[in-house]
């Protein structure tokens, strides 16, 4: 389904949707979402992660394969990141010595008669690799790996192409980041001169939604390549169309198609990269954000440039993360959180994508509530 640009005036009929607190503590437990990237998790270490309020440790057992269990010694709730892998498979606790498996279950108690209180455990959680991630189900409903959003895209990529699997924390609720990705209308002026200039405020809007997936496509024709798009495409023509295709996934990853073309050509025709956006809610006001990007219609040959390039858009891209939107974000979560009175924040055309998702991910959450 396709929609076309909605007008500020149309949009107020939806203010409702947008007046929730998005610091409700509301999350989509079945499903799946991103504790690190699996590079991350090397053999020997233990992990710590806060993931929707609840620690957990991390670690690969000795088949490789990664584990994950609370953080929190059901003894005397030690972390259990601030013990030792031994055995292989099992984290021994840095206070007392017990010992847990990976599925959460105390297998030694090297104490007194050396039984295993039948209380002697702690949750253990479904994990999944893929798509060079470590995936985490924490829900009660049985892991369905179908579910794990798509993100082929980091599969099977020259590596020269890809960029730093990086990460950084945003002190903000994930969905006041989920709103940023799907209105990039912000890059004109937050990422002005790096993702976006004044040619590209103007752009043609469209929403798609695809199952629960929301596409919020937007392309300014006509437009100096923005700094970093210039780059891309030696002796690329002075006017472009800049193009992007942002995808919401429930309930908080993102993949975002961007780029330049010759005026009135096709996206695929032109150059720019897929960026992926992997949100993980650590609790209501702090979220966990997994980024890398790879590259699709290289015109540039040269190896030393393509590695270049390929520093510069990690660079370019965290930058434009912790330097100029998180602070954004974090101060819209302070300035939501010192509000007196209840917020009934304006909306414009340009909302339409946050709109639409909002209603799907409340959808999920009252099914599940249910």
């Amino acid at each position: 389904m396709t929609q076309s640009p909605q007008s500020e005036n149309s949009g107020l009929n939806l203010c409702h949707e947008m007046r929730q607190d998005p610091s409700s503590g509301a999350y989509l437990r079945n499903a799946w979402y991103v504790a690190a990237w699996s590079d991350d998790i090397g053999d020997g270490q233990l992990v710590a992660r806060t993931i929707m309020d609840e620690p957990i440790v991390l670690y690969r057992k000795a088949d490789g394969a990664v584990a994950a269990i609370a953080d929190r010694c059901a003894h005397r709730f030690a972390p259990l990141s601030m013990g030792k892998i031994v055995g292989g498979d099992r984290i021994q606790c840095g206070y007392h010595g017990l010992e847990f498996d990976g599925s959460g279950a105390c297998v030694r108690n090297p104490h007194g008669t050396k039984s295993i209180p039948p209380r002697a455990r702690v949750k253990g959680y479904s994990v999944i690799e893929k798509h060079k991630a470590v995936w985490i189900w924490m829900g009660a409903a049985p892991a369905d790996e179908a579910k794990v959003p798509d993100f082929g895209v980091l599969d099977n990529v020259p590596e020269l192409y890809t960029t730093k699997r990086d990460r950084i924390t945003i002190r903000a609720n994930y969905q006041l980041i989920i709103d940023n990705l799907l209105d990039l209308s912000h890059t004109s002026y937050l990422h002005e001169g790096i993702l976006g200039n004044a040619d590209t405020v103007e752009s043609e809007i469209t929403v798609e939604q695809e199952g629960d997936d929301v596409v919020v496509g937007r392309r300014a024709t006509n437009s100096a390549p923005p700094g970093m798009f210039a780059q891309f495409w030696p002796n690329h023509p002075p006017r472009v169309d800049k193009f992007t295709e942002m995808r919401w996934m429930a309930p908080a990853t993102l993949r975002l198609v961007t780029g330049i073309c010759k005026m009135g050509a096709p996206p695929e025709s032109g150059t720019g990269y897929n960026a992926i956006h992997m949100l993980t809610p650590e609790t209501e006001r702090s979220t966990l954000y997994h980024f890398t990007a790879v590259r699709f219609g290289v015109m540039t040959t040269d190896e030393k440039l393509n590695r270049d390039l390929q520093k510069k858009i990690a660079e370019m891209r965290r930058f434009a993360f912790a330097e100029q939107d998180a602070p954004m974000i974090e101060a819209q979560q302070r300035a939501i959180e010192s509000a007196k009175t209840p917020l009934d924040p304006l909306i414009l055309a340009v909302d339409v994508g946050p709109v639409r998702y909002k209603r799907i991910l409340d959808r999920m959450l009252e099914a599940e509530r249910r």
